[in-house]
């Protein structure tokens, strides 16, 4: 596993999120690392497994060099910007390699849920083929039969999360896993790091100036799950927090891969014309009429439109 600070790499040595034992390292098991020469501009992110050489002991001081990176089993990336009609809009930056689980915590109520936001993940989190769970925090605040009603037809797993309210659930889902947590300013997904690793201390209460701009980077850490009491045979896994993180630009997300972020639309495409973009504009687009015709959620066909809109340019 990786973990990225300004051009020095943390890797915890020997780790396997499925259980395996650190080996060297440090008393924590890390090693600092730089990028070898020989990876040429090949980019290292937090989740890669690679190979290090040099002192590898993890003492004061101790540098090694990363020489190579194992081959990815999944890529989250996002767009800098959603204009693909230029340089930047064209941007892709990789998040987290080799996760599992995309958990998209979204607040119930103070903020309400954005869906838009929800349906974003969701195209990302297809698109890099890994597994979404949604994550409804202040549960205590508003029901969430009206975020739930509206990914009805998704089947979309979701833990409810409140004030005080067993973990244990969401441990269960996050156990050996490596799962990257997103979401906005506001919906107690710092509380919620905290809860679940204790010795992490995030930040909570305040809106951080990362992510604010269309064009800043992004930074995510790393944090191995604590095992929990009595039970030694489950590893409890991995979370990714990506503070940096507000929403995912899809404009590296081909049309019909964005289209896959909504399983509910895709039956309603079988009657269309040959290359229908499924905008407004298209007068033989078959998604009106079907969705009209109450087969989908015409709230999920907005949504939809709106993220090719974006991708086009235009303002969502």
């Amino acid at each position: 596993m990786i973990a990225v600070d300004r051009g020095r790499y943390t890797c915890v040595v020997g780790d396997d999120p499925a259980g395996g034992q650190v080996e060297r390292g440090g008393a924590d098991g890390t090693v600092t690392a730089m990028r070898a020469r020989e990876l040429g501009r090949k980019s290292v992110v937090v989740g890669d497994r690679v190979a290090l050489v040099g002192d590898t002991s993890g003492a004061a001081g101790a540098l090694a060099r990363i020489v190579r990176i194992a081959e990815r089993t999944s890529v989250l990336r996002r767009t800098a910007d959603d204009d693909e009609t230029t340089a930047e809009g064209r941007l892709e930056r990789v998040v987290v390699a080799n996760a599992d689980q995309l958990v998209i915590v979204s607040s119930l109520a103070d903020p309400p849920p954005r869906t838009g936001f929800i349906d974003r993940c969701l195209v990302a989190a297809y698109d890099a083929d890994i597994e979404p769970l949604l994550c409804l925090t202040k549960s205590d605040l508003a029901p969430p039969d009206g975020v739930l009603g509206y990914y009805a037809e998704l089947d979309l797993p979701h833990v409810l999360v409140g004030p005080g309210s067993d973990l244990d659930e969401l441990r269960g889902l996050l156990a050996e896993r490596v799962s990257v947590m997103v979401g906005h300013s506001g919906v107690g997904k710092s509380t919620l790091v905290n809860r679940l690793v204790p010795a992490a201390d995030r930040a909570v209460g305040t809106v951080s100036a990362i992510g604010r701009g269309r064009h800043t980077s992004t930074s995510a850490v790393a944090l191995r799950l604590p095992s929990l009491p009595g039970n030694r045979r489950t590893h409890p896994g991995w979370i990714v927090d990506t503070p940096g993180v507000r929403s995912f630009g899809l404009a590296h997300v081909s049309a019909d891969s964005l289209l896959h972020g909504f399983p509910d639309l895709v039956e309603g495409t079988v009657e269309c014309p040959p290359n229908c973009e499924h905008t407004p504009d298209e007068a033989d687009c078959a998604l009106d009429a079907w969705v009209a015709a109450g087969n989908a959620d015409p709230r999920r066909l907005a949504s939809f439109r709106r993220l090719l809109a974006s991708r086009a340019g235009a303002v969502e």
